[in-house]
Formats: structure tokens, C-alpha cells, sequence
């Protein structure tokens, strides 16, 4: 951004820039946010692939559930110490009120484990 504006004549700092962008970012981010999830509500034949990963997360590990769209992005995620049925229906619902219902839903397969 500050090589494009030196070529217009503006001399800026690149500290400069980055509070912009911090300032500017989240806005331009949740405007991008809110006209894919209204896309997404209109576009029925959408197909969803949803996966559950044990990552590691400030040292600890935690389940990392994800929805990706027919398009290859991340539409929802959500991280949880348990993998059981309540934290699978939260981010289930979370993902469908969001979203709307997809046309078909993909998992990886794997069937849950029982914890004691």
C-alpha cells in the first residue's frame, strides 16, 4: 500500500499504514462476511463438508470443528475440550442458522468415541 501511494506522490510511513488497516481492516472484513453469508442464504444447492481435527491451542488440546463451503472456504469454526454429542449439536446449529441448510452435508466418517 505504501509503494502504490509513493507512485501517486503521497509519502507515507508504513506505521502508517498498518493503523489504517487496523483501524479500517475488521470493518472491510465484516462487510465481506455479511454479503457472503446473504449469498450463501440464497444459493439453496450449496453443499457442506464439516470436519472435526485435534489440534493443539495454547499448549492444550482442543477439538477444532469446521464447516467448508461448496467452495473450498471456511464458513464456520469452533473449538471445544470435549468431542460428544452437546458440542457437536451446538456448532451444528451455529453453522445452520448462519448459513442456512445446506443441500447436502459431507463428514469424514469417523464415528464418534465414547469417553469415560
Amino acid at each position: 500500500m505504501e509503494d502504490l501511494l509513493f507512485e501517486r506522490g503521497i509519502d507515507t510511513c508504513h506505521e502508517t499504514v498498518r493503523l489504517w488497516w487496523n483501524g479500517f481492516g475488521p470493518m472491510f472484513a465484516g462487510e465481506v462476511r455479511r454479503n457472503r453469508v446473504s449469498r450463501m442464504r440464497g444459493f439453496r444447492h450449496w453443499r457442506g463438508i464439516w470436519t472435526k481435527m485435534y489440534v493443539k491451542l495454547n499448549g492444550e488440546m482442543v477439538y477444532l470443528w469446521r464447516a467448508v463451503g461448496h467452495e473450498g472456504e471456511v464458513l464456520e469454526s469452533f473449538v471445544t475440550k470435549t468431542r460428544d454429542k452437546r458440542a457437536t449439536l451446538t456448532f451444528m446449529k451455529k453453522a445452520l442458522k448462519r448459513h442456512g441448510p445446506p443441500e447436502a452435508i459431507t463428514t469424514d466418517g469417523c464415528a464418534p468415541t465414547v469417553q469415560q
